[in-house]
């Protein structure tokens, strides 16, 4: 087999596998945490347009399938969120933060400050999931904040 041919045989083999088995396969089977899976799917979303977009991944897959895929995943995502109790949810989130490398207790004053979660909710969710999810979140920063010595704003500032 020539490689022009075992090229477009490896691109049909990616097209029959689907856009969304492929995000997951690829991309966010890498990402230890939900949070973090939450997050980069967020970091996808073109805020103007309301669509998640990937250069690469829509060259593979087109620009609606690639959308698809990244928001249904997203949704997906958010709900197995909300599913985690809070001490979960604890757990998960400090998963991510030591993931980071970064210096926890920075990163909660500047996410007490700035509350960069409130954009990692999908689109098409119901007000009741947004609130339930920022609140759970501001529940854990203020946690964090006790256990790291935060001072400074709260999330309501």
């Amino acid at each position: 087999m020539g490689r022009t041919t075992l090229r477009i045989a490896k691109t049909a083999i990616q097209f029959k596998r689907g856009a969304t088995e492929d995000l997951w396969r690829l991309t966010l089977s890498q990402i230890p945490t939900v949070f973090g899976r939450l997050l980069y799917l967020s970091s996808l979303r073109n805020h103007n347009l309301g669509r998640h977009e990937h250069h690469g991944f829509a060259q593979t897959h087109g620009e609606e399938a690639a959308d698809r895929a990244m928001r249904e995943s997203h949704e997906q995502i958010f709900a197995e969120w909300l599913l985690l109790d809070l001490a979960q949810q604890k757990r998960d989130l400090e998963g991510y933060l030591e993931s980071l490398g970064e210096y926890p207790r920075r990163l909660v004053e500047v996410w007490l400050r700035l509350a960069p979660y409130r954009g990692y909710v999908p689109t098409a969710v119901r007000a009741t999931d947004r609130s339930l999810f920022h609140n759970d979140i501001e529940t854990i920063l203020s946690i964090f904040k006790a256990g790291y010595g935060v001072s400074g704003p709260g999330p309501d500032a």
